[in-house]
């Protein structure tokens, strides 16, 4: 049974289900749905492309990302010590 068939049963199947009429208008929602998500798939990639393009560019020879992962704190200094906080 091929990927046509499939859709034309389940037309069939909607039209003895619904009538011709809520089919019709079942089909154009579902239309306008799958129109929606394309559009908002679309400006979601672009928007993610353009954020990434934006985004700077860290090149610093003195500190890998081997380095960060090592610290643990991904780079960040140690907090100061308890007793070394004035009171």
């Amino acid at each position: 049974m091929g990927f046509g068939v499939e859709i034309l049963f389940v037309l069939m199947l909607g039209l003895l289900v619904l009538g011709p009429k809520r089919l019709h208008a079942m089909l154009v929602h579902v239309a306008r749905a799958r129109t929606e998500l394309e559009h908002a798939t679309r400006d979601f990639k672009s928007q993610l492309a353009a954020e990434l393009d934006a985004a700077p560019r860290h090149n610093n020879s003195d500190c890998s990302m081997t380095q960060l992962a090592a610290n643990g704190r991904g780079g960040l200094p140690e907090p100061p010590h308890p007793e070394d906080i004035p009171r």
